[in-house]
């Protein structure tokens, strides 16, 4: 049945439900990265290792996922307000045991929690907006819906670095407190009381579940902990790959036994919202990816504090602030694939001009991509995220934006994986290269040589430790070249992966103007 022509504006209580659900989203991606800065604090003050300290950000990410498809679920059997004001209370919970934390276990636990109650925020946020308003006004909410998820990992990092240097690392959990009471508020006076269906747990795809929470868990720390444990060559990547795939074909049976699957993999279906997922997925890869490569060139190459580091990363998200007015009207009357082509192509681009890349390569050199990567960014997420909403039916819709937002934080999982050995390899191989083009006997290199080490020999007076120290530097010279080389050849591959999603766009489906949606999606099926 197709849902009535809207002409009414949303209500007060209408906007502040979005007001409520965008707070949600934005706390929730905002603690995906905000200990990201503050590791070695917080590593520091637990007393835990590098390797160990990781597992603070992916306890985090790896509840997150598992939730993020539960919500749709646990909403209907709890009502949207019941199901959110309980997760925002219990959020507000695991981020103060966090701040208050003083052993890994209890941290890396309470980070779970928060993962798994701030999880639940992200899909409800794309539901409210879907449901609250009418759809004239769906490109206001979709547009502030997506610049939050574009600009929480990006605030992450500088929000966690300025709250450790000004304060301390507890704050960047403790600051969570007064904004997790403000969304209480606009939850409470924006959502109507709805009655639990508690009934629905008996009826519940319980086999689905335990696929989803072993699969899902087990994935995201096969693909967080893979590269660092060599993957197949440790024991525990291939029983936990054992368990992840035990887990999926669980999710897989219960698609044919179950009625009514935890995961609806049957949406995929539809073509239109099939390509939604897949560019999603790619897209999300590329955003946590670049959010690794930018920071670690400016770490590793130009010398960047994290404070400097973020100053660059923010570039990207000035063009989604002075987009902000416009995106609405542009979602209302481009079609969807001409901006999500156009997206990809600005989001392409802006990799490539980061595959000439030198030694001596600073911030500065970051400009222009990282602003013409904002750009792609906005023109890809913010039609996608609509477009996956006009794909499908009022009914389906917290089902979609479950899987949309799975497939974005899966698709950063497996994206940081994949260049994490990508990485790794490359590296290996140009350092082998580089090394197999000197030869001792070229005067080049001896002059080279000769000229370092009688510079430290002046300093130290020392003729074996000069030439040592000039070897060394010769070394740690073939490093940083091979470094910049893989830098290089990664934003290539990158900029290769979203132009392969260029012809997938042209099948993303656009409403017709005046065309509810429920009928868009209806024809989509």
């Amino acid at each position: 049945m197709a849902e009535p022509n809207a002409e009414h504006n949303a209500k007060a209580a209408d906007w502040v439900a979005v007001a409520a659900g965008a707070l949600g989203a934005l706390m929730a991606t905002l603690d995906i990265s905000i200990t990201n800065s503050a590791l070695p604090q917080i590593q520091g003050a637990v007393g835990a290792t590098g390797t160990e300290g990781t597992w603070i950000s992916t306890g985090y990410l790896m509840s997150e996922i598992v939730m993020i498809p539960l919500a749709a679920w646990l909403t209907r059997v709890f009502g949207l307000r019941n199901f959110l004001v309980a997760n925002a209370g219990l959020f507000t919970l695991f981020s103060v045991l966090c701040g208050l934390s003083n052993n890994l276990a209890m941290l890396v636990l309470a980070r779970i929690g928060q993962g798994f109650t701030g999880g639940a925020m992200i899909p409800t946020a794309q539901t409210i907006i879907r449901t609250r308003l009418p759809r004239h006004q769906l490109p206001v909410g979709m547009t502030l819906f997506g610049l939050i998820v574009l600009l929480g990992p990006l605030l992450g990092p500088v929000l966690g670095g300025w709250l450790t240097e000004n304060a301390s690392w507890h704050w960047c959990f403790f600051i969570n407190v007064p904004v997790c009471a403000a969304l209480l508020t606009l939850l409470l006076l924006g959502l109507p009381s709805e009655r639990t269906h508690l009934q629905e747990f008996v009826k519940a795809d319980w086999l689905g579940i335990v696929g989803l929470a072993v699969g899902l868990s087990t994935l995201t720390v096969v693909l967080e902990e893979g590269q660092r444990e060599r993957w197949f060559e440790s024991s525990l990547i291939v029983g936990l790959s054992l368990v992840s795939a035990f887990g999926m074909l669980l999710i897989a049976l219960s698609q044919r036994w179950a009625a009514k699957p935890i995961l609806r993999l049957s949406l995929l279906r539809n073509a239109s919202y099939a390509s939604v997922i897949v560019i999603v997925f790619t897209v999300g890869a590329g955003l946590y990816c670049v959010s690794y490569l930018v920071p670690q060139f400016l770490a590793l190459i130009a010398g960047y504090n994290a404070a400097q580091a973020g100053s660059i990363m923010l570039l990207a998200g000035l063009p989604a602030f002075a987009m902000m007015p416009i995106l609405p009207r542009l979602i209302s009357r481009v079609d969807f694939r001409v901006m999500v082509i156009c997206g990809l192509l600005c989001f392409a681009a802006s990799c490539l001009l980061d595959i000439d890349l030198t030694a001596q390569s600073v911030g500065h050199d970051f400009i222009g991509s990282q602003l013409l990567r904002g750009v792609g960014q906005m023109l890809c997420m913010m039609p996608l995220n609509q477009a996956s909403m006009a794909a499908v039916t009022r009914e389906e819709s917290g089902d979609a934006a479950g899987i949309y937002n799975m497939a974005r934080n899966l698709g950063g999982s497996v994206g940081l994986a994949v260049i994490g050995t990508f990485i790794d390899r490359r590296n290996s191989l140009h350092v082998d290269r580089l090394g197999e083009t000197l030869n001792a006997n070229s005067p080049l290199l001896q002059d080279r040589i000769a000229g370092s080490a009688a510079g430290h020999l002046a300093q130290v007076g020392d003729a074996a430790y000069a030439q040592l120290q000039a070897i060394k530097e010769l070394v740690l010279q073939i490093h940083l070249q091979a470094s910049v080389m893989t830098f290089s050849e990664t934003f290539y591959a990158l900029a290769v992966a979203l132009l392969l999603c260029v012809p997938l766009a042209l099948m993303l489906k656009t409403p017709k103007p005046g065309q509810p949606q429920a009928a868009a999606a209806s024809e989509a099926h």
